[in-house]
């Protein structure tokens, strides 16, 4: 076995043809799957395995896929590709680069819960990606790999590629189910959630582009293998991304939570240090803007959900940014709110409205126009979006909000001392 269990497009040249992935093992787990299991044995097979969400929310994979009622037909696999979150590129490499075991870890999905049609949603802006994927399907439909009766075994299915329109709201898996029935991708109230009610009415399982290429190692192999890596909580590989002031950014996979942050960031086989002499780190973003920002005192924490949650953020879709001692944390997180008012799609009033005023709050901060109570106004605007929106955009948008204010209050009151200097001339008159 080599080094790559997902990126094995590095060590296998030409991995995203059929021939050369089959040559490897490739659709040997569909077909193990079609000819030796049932459908009941793959789910509890990535059970077994603990395979979690690797979209951002960590949800058991197989526990996921239980939900789907067994006699309720037609039903859909959606492969969530619109790989939108800051900071974040691993599925664009493996659409890239490995895209049949992305196919065939959609296709096992498929046949877990009995669904006859699959459909992988990507990016707008990925469109080397996507043709990448119809690439590889134009090979395994005549291979015998999908259609009808696949392998003999009497299962038949069908996978479609649909390009997004590059909106971050449609990475929230009920908004990408809006946009690919052709509506405005707008969150769905929930309950009732996709498993039940999801894709034109009928029961779904929306999974990431990483956590389905977990899959077919994990049915090839077995659960037991699976979990020999990572944590008990967290096993498996994971892809991390790394960007932000670094010597080597890029996507790196290792054991979760057998590395730490500053071992990736450090580490000369992952980020190689920072970029310039003698600079230090100041804040570290885990999930790209999304989730909390960490203090370089976090530096330790190694890479698995709990104990990057333990340290106060998450792991998210591990996409590493870093931020390092030249940085304006008060820049940084005026970026991000900017960022998620923009990316609003304005259903919800606690999101419209308070992205608006938190970007409001923060042109004047930086503009050099602060007022003494600002600080406390933007906390007071996030605190009362928190837990009010119909998708996680609104609470991720008050993430570096609430962060930055507990780490990093007093670049806030420099600004507000600077602003005030500015003021005292023209009050002294």
């Amino acid at each position: 076995m080599g080094r790559y269990i997902l990126l094995r497009h590095r060590e296998i040249p030409d991995l995203h043809r059929l021939e050369v992935y089959v040559r490897h093992g490739g659709y040997e787990a569909w077909r193990k799957a079609l000819t030796a299991m049932t459908p009941e044995q793959v789910i509890e097979e990535v059970k077994a395995a603990g395979l979690r969400g690797r979209g951002g929310a960590g949800f058991p994979t197989g526990l996921k896929w239980s939900f789907v009622p067994k006699d309720v037909f037609p039903k859909y696999v959606v492969v969530n590709a619109d790989e939108s979150e800051p900071g974040t590129f691993k599925d664009r490499e493996l659409m890239e680069g490995n895209p049949h075991q992305v196919i065939e870890g959609a296709l096992l999905a498929a046949y877990a819960i009995r669904a006859e049609r699959v459909y992988i949603y990507v990016r707008g802006e990925y469109r080397w990606g996507a043709r990448r994927l119809e690439a590889a399907l134009a090979e395994a439909y005549p291979a015998g790999f999908i259609g009808r009766d696949v392998l003999g075994s009497g299962y038949s299915v069908e996978v479609a590629v649909h390009l997004g329109a590059g909106a971050y709201i449609c990475g929230e898996e009920t908004a990408l189910l809006e946009s690919l029935e052709g509506k405005i991708g707008h969150p769905r109230v929930r309950p009732p959630f996709p498993a039940t009610y999801g894709l034109y009415g009928k029961p779904t399982v929306v999974n990431n582009v990483e956590t389905l290429a977990n899959v077919p190692p994990i049915i090839a192999r077995g659960a037991a293998w699976y979990r020999t890596m990572g944590t008990e909580k967290s096993p498996g590989p994971k892809i991390f991304c790394l960007s932000g002031r670094v010597r080597r950014p890029g996507n790196y996979e290792a054991e979760l939570g057998k590395i730490t942050f500053r071992d990736l960031i450090f580490g000369e086989e992952y980020g190689q240090g920072l970029l310039g002499e003698g600079r230090s780190v100041k804040a570290i973003l885990p999930a790209g803007a999304s989730a909390p920002m960490l203090p370089a005192s976090a530096l330790d924490t190694p890479l698995d959900y709990e104990s990057v949650q333990a340290a106060g953020s998450m792991l998210g879709s591990a996409s590493v940014i870093v931020l390092d001692d030249t940085v304006d944390i008060v820049w940084a997180a005026y970026k991000m709110v900017r960022f998620f008012q923009h990316e609003s799609c304005g259903k919800c009033t606690p999101c419209r409205e308070g992205t608006y005023w938190l970007r409001r709050v923060y042109e004047r901060l930086v503009a050099g126009r602060g007022r003494p109570k600002d600080p406390e106004l933007l906390e007071s605007i996030a605190r009362q979006m928190a837990g009010k929106n119909l998708c996680p955009l609104g609470d991720f948008a008050t993430s570096p909000v609430l962060s930055s204010l507990r780490h990093f209050r007093q670049e806030y009151e420099a600004y507000l001392r600077a602003a005030a200097e500015v003021a005292a001339p023209a009050g002294g008159r």
